[in-house]
Parts: structure tokens; sequence; C-alpha cells
């Protein structure tokens, strides 16, 4: 051998021998093996070249073929000669591999290109940073070292939450919908409206490690308010489905056992009466505004209480028990502008408020005759009763005291007149119904006194009963018998009146006669 060697090397030195013995230069791959003395690596002699030679260098292959796997296992592969697809020396920038990759069937490698990979371009997954293998990373333009693990390409977006297995939940024409994933399998199975949820309701989409993230694995499902707000506020306890289903939130049962005192609106007095739907007519669970009365009945007072930066509540002046009693007080109604005095305090509420049909609480009057008739209208003097303003001769306790200031008009009250009652003088039967009378009332005696002497002191048709008479009294106390014809001397000044002036009667009853005859005699009293 080592004689065959030396000749070789005689021959190649003196030129031109090589060239004749080798069929080419080899490619860059296998430049190495380059020189007499490495041909057996490859050959052997006076044979052709063996895939056993090949497998000697190329364990990963051989490694890949005994396991079954790969395309050099496949069917179209399988028992050919290497040499038969990758061909040496002709030339270093020979392509040794020859792969169209347009019509290669990847199938033949044992992993089948579905969905999106189909269309991927090769260099896309067959790159050195998805190679596991360390041997195999330095390698350029390899096809080899690739696993069938998707995390093996495709960056893991549940950062190691979920199994590594990717096909057991997506498929390979796109990452989401996950449209393997069953939830009926999951330990949460979705049920009425939680099977229209978007996922991402449940399962939030947040970042974490400075990536976008959604949570998967790891979401409370023990309690329903664990992805619900509890609009009760704990007032229930956490049991939703006590009431609640995943039918629909407003679908409420065990609604016989309810109850209200654990809500912000307790049932009191006719509240108790009422039933839910009166309420709650949309569905039992929608939220009700509830902090004043008009949130639920409709204003009786259409508005009477209300201002343009406040609306006073019902519940000031009536209360739970019913509406038709009123609560509000008379202190309270001391604070408004009309405040309750003398009569007024005993008098109903209905009286001024509700004159007809509709009660009445605002621009209903604070004079007198706004509620009560003005009797006098018509009768008395606007100089007396200026604006019908009643309250200069009556006041809110008694209507029978009147306080008038009688100096005022033409007519001074006097002597017993002082003492005498309005309505002595100002109101009089009249065909059997009572008139009043003030601008219109006499000043003469005649006009309230009826006269007893039966006109027998008339003069000029009028009699002036102050010529004899005193206020004070109706005993004559200004009638001076001496001015009178006939003078009273002797004993005549002691003598009673009657003894003179008898008792006469006529078709109105009996009278005293004082007019007596022009010129009285003895014999007409003495006999």
């Amino acid at each position: 051998m080592k004689r065959l060697i030396c000749i070789l090397l005689f021959f190649v030195i003196q030129g031109g021998l090589f060239a004749q013995i080798s069929p080419g230069e080899l490619t860059v791959a296998h430049q190495k093996l380059e020189g007499l003395s490495n041909c057996t690596q490859c050959h052997v002699l006076g044979e052709k070249v063996t895939n056993e030679k090949c497998m000697s260098c190329h364990k990963e292959i051989q490694s890949l073929i005994r396991k079954g796997a790969g395309y050099h296992a496949s069917e179209e592969v399988e028992n050919k000669d290497c040499f038969t697809c990758h061909s040496e020396h002709h030339g270093r920038n020979f392509q040794l591999i020859r792969l169209d990759e347009n019509s290669f069937n990847h199938d033949l490698t044992g992993y089948k290109l579905e969905g999106k990979h189909r269309t991927t371009a090769c260099a896309e997954c067959h790159q050195t940073k998805n190679i596991q293998e360390d041997d195999l990373k330095h390698r350029k333009n390899s096809f080899l070292g690739l696993t069938q693990n998707c995390l093996s390409c495709h960056e893991d977006y549940h950062q190691e939450t979920l199994s590594s297995d990717c096909a057991s939940c997506h498929g390979f024409n796109s990452f989401k919908p996950a449209e393997k994933f069953d939830h009926n399998k999951a330990d949460f199975i979705l049920k009425g409206k939680h099977q229209q949820v978007e996922c991402s309701k449940c399962h939030r989409n947040i970042e974490r490690d400075g990536k976008p993230f959604q949570q998967f694995a790891g979401v409370a499902f023990d309690r329903c308010t664990a992805c619900h707000t509890d609009v009760h506020q704990n007032k229930f306890g956490q049991n939703c489905t006590s009431c609640h289903s995943e039918a629909s939130f407003h679908e409420v049962s065990g609604m016989g056992d309810f109850d209200h005192r654990r809500t912000s609106f307790p049932l009191e007095g006719k509240h108790q009466q009422v039933s839910c739907r009166s309420c709650h007519q949309q569905s039992l669970t929608a939220p009700l505004t509830h902090n004043k009365c008009i949130d639920c009945h409709s204003d009786y007072h259409k508005g009477q209480f209300a201002s343009e930066t406040v609306r006073k509540d019902c519940s000031e002046c009536h209360d739970v028990k019913g509406f038709s009693v009123s609560s509000f007080t008379i202190e309270a109604h001391n604070q408004t502008t009309f405040k309750l005095e003398g009569a007024h305090l005993a008098t109903p509420c209905f009286a001024c408020h509700q004159k007809e049909k509709r009660w009445e609480f605002r621009q209903i009057g604070k004079q007198c005759v706004d509620c009560h008739e003005n009797i006098h209208r018509g009768k008395i003097a606007e100089k007396y009763m200026p604006q019908q303003n009643c309250e200069l001769c009556h006041n809110v306790t008694l209507w029978q005291e009147v306080t008038f200031a009688h100096e005022k008009t033409d007519f001074l009250l006097s002597g017993k007149h002082r003492d005498v009652s309005c309505r002595l003088c100002h109101f009089k039967q009249e065909n059997g119904v009572s008139q009043q009378h003030f601008t219109d009332l006499k000043t003469d005696c005649e006009s309230c006194h009826k006269d007893v002497h039966r006109g027998q002191f008339r003069v000029q048709d009028k009699t002036n009963c102050a010529d004899c008479h005193d206020p004070e009294g109706w005993i004559p106390s200004r009638f001076d018998h001496n001015l009178s014809l006939f003078k009273l001397e002797g004993q005549h000044a002691q003598t009673a009146c009657v003894k003179c002036h008898r008792l006469e009667k006529d078709e109105a009853g009996t009278f005293t006669k004082f007019k007596l005859k022009p010129e009285i005699k003895c014999a007409d009293c003495h006999y």
C-alpha cells in the first residue's frame, strides 16, 4: 500500500496524473476530503461509493433512518444509493442538494404541511435558530434538526401557562380562534348566556413580561363575582345562583322567600302590599332609582313644591302608611309666608287648599278675601276698607271682635252707643232677611231707634231726640220744662210727670201723652 501511494505521489509531482485519476473537484461541503489520502473515506477501492461510507459521516441521517423518521426514511428514498441524489466531483459550486421547493412533497418528511404552513416559505421554518440540536446549528442551509413541536418555531404566546401541545387547541389555518378547544371539557362549562360572551370578557388581554398576553389558566370561577360586579354590594351574599341562572340575569327564581329588607329599600307600610311588578316593570334585576318618591310615583301636586334649584320630596309631608294623611305640621306651616294663627289653627287643610277637586298650594292668596267672601263689598266705603283689608276691623281669633275706630266716621260713638254691638245698628232684618247698612246708614236716632212718642216732637218731619235725651241713658236729662209752654211752678214742680202725662192707647199700643192742649187750663187736670 505504501509503495502504491509513493508511486502515485511521484506521478502527481511529475504533473497531470492526479487529474487523470480524480473526476473533478469536490463541492465546498466536501472539499476537506480532497487528496488521494482521503479517497477511501468515501470510496471503497475497486467499488462504488457505498451508503455505509456516507452514513459513517452523516450519522444524524443514519439515526433518522433507523427511527424510520424523516425524508430519507420515506418510500421515495428508501433503498436508494446516496450518490443517486447527491453526486460529487462536479466542482466547488456544484449543488450537492438539488431541491425544488415548489414541487417538493413535504409529506415524505413525516410532517404534513397543513393550513398556513402550505403557503409559508421554507426559509421561515428552516432557520438555524429553530434547530434544536447543537451539532446541527452550525450548518448552513440545513433542513435537518427541526422538531414537530410547535414551540420550536413559534413563540409560546401563553408563556408556559398552558400545555405545550398547541395542536390540541389550535388548527393550522389560524391561531385564533382555537378551533379545537372545547370549553365543555374544561373545568368551567359554558351554559346559557355564557355561550354568547366573547372570550376576552373573561380571559383578559393584558401585558406580561413586556408582551401581549391573554390569561386562560388561573382564571377564578368558583363564584360569579369573580367575573361579575356584585350589583347588590354583598347584601345577599355571594351565592348568586340562589336567585339567578346562566339563562338570564333578569330571570329570577326563588322570590317567595326574598327578603327586601336586605336591599337598600326595605318595604314598609303600603309598600308591603304592592306587587313586585308594579315597581320592577322591566325586570326584577334592572336597577331602579328610589331615592325619592317621585322616582316611582307621579307628582300629585304637579310640581307645586319644585323650584329651579330644589325639588322637595313627598316624604316631607307624607309617609308610607298612606298618602291621604299629611304629616305637614303647623310649625312647618308657620315657616311659610302664611302663618297660621287664631281660628286658622282649627281650620282643616282642605278648606283653603281644596277649593275644587284639585289641591292647590301655590298662588292661593294671602288676603282674607282670597278665601273668604267680602260681605261688605259695596257696603263700606273704600276709605274705611282699602284694598278689601279685613284686618283693619277683624282679627283671626274671633270674627265678631271688631276694632274699627268709629271716630273716623261722621258719627262719633258716645255713651251707651259704645256698648252696643255693631250688628245692632248695621245689620237689620228686612222682610226676614238680614241686611247690612254702612254707607247708607243715616245718623239720626230714628234710623235705629223707634219713636216711642208717636211723632209728638217731630219738627219739620224730624225728631231731634238729643234735645231731651243723652247717649248715656234714656231718661231725659236735657229736657227743661220751663222752656215749654207750661212752666212748672209751685206744687207742679214736685208733681210726678205721669200725673199730667198719662198713658194712652192707639193701634200700635200704649204711649205717654206729652203733647197736651196748646192752652192748658186747671180744669183739664184738676176736677
